[in-house]
């Protein structure tokens, strides 16, 4: 049986964005319609918090995120999207929900998903292509501090590489990085443990 973490506050507040903001709503409107999963299949999401974040990102790049939603435009430059306090708000609460999902499929050796998050494209000290907190490498560390895992491995087969999860582990033997996308597009590349880059019109 699959389990799920949502929250009606994963919206990003990107009106008018080419982010497609109504994702995660449709994709639990999905599962709920098509009886894969039940109301009951669903678990509130709580936000992770500045220490979690920590363990991946800088002290200097969390209080710019922060510096940002007072200045919501300013974020462009750098996330490509504004980032008001309710999108900071959403990224806090997708990040805390890979992590619960994360320790309920160990403490529970059950299969759960975090309908939000993925944000593959964030660094250490900075955030790209709409990403501001790498909610994946946040969880790894989380529940590597918990003693819950020594050792992980990230699929990542998005169209596009998932450069900042594939910079954050590059020189950690504990984490293996797999990315498969295509090859001749956004972003410049980073090393994964294994990259599969795949010619443009490639098909199954």
């Amino acid at each position: 049986m699959a389990l799920f973490v949502y929250s009606k506050y994963y919206d990003l507040k990107w009106e008018a964005h080419v982010f497609p903001c109504e994702k995660y709503r449709l994709v639990r409107a999905r599962l709920l319609q098509s009886g894969v999963a039940d109301v009951s299949d669903f678990v509130e999401a709580q936000p992770a918090d500045d220490a979690d974040i920590l363990l991946v990102h800088t002290k200097a790049y969390l209080r710019r995120l922060y510096d940002y939603t007072r200045s919501p435009i300013s974020a462009i430059f750098e996330l490509e999207a504004p980032l008001f306090y309710e999108t900071l708000s959403a990224f806090f609460r997708m990040t805390g929900g890979t992590i619960e999902a994360a320790r309920r499929a160990i403490l529970e050796r059950s299969f759960w998903a975090n309908i939000g998050g993925g944000f593959h494209h964030a660094f250490p000290d900075h955030g790209e292509g709409f990403c501001a907190i790498n909610d994946v490498a946040v969880a790894i560390r989380v529940l590597q501090k918990e003693g819950l895992i020594k050792r992980a491995a990230v699929v990542d087969c998005d169209l596009h590489q998932g450069n900042g999860t594939a910079f954050i582990f590059q020189n950690d033997p504990s984490v293996f990085t797999f990315s498969i996308h295509q090859q001749n597009l956004y972003p410049p590349k980073q090393k994964s443990d294994l990259d599969i880059g795949l010619d443009d019109f490639t098909g199954d």
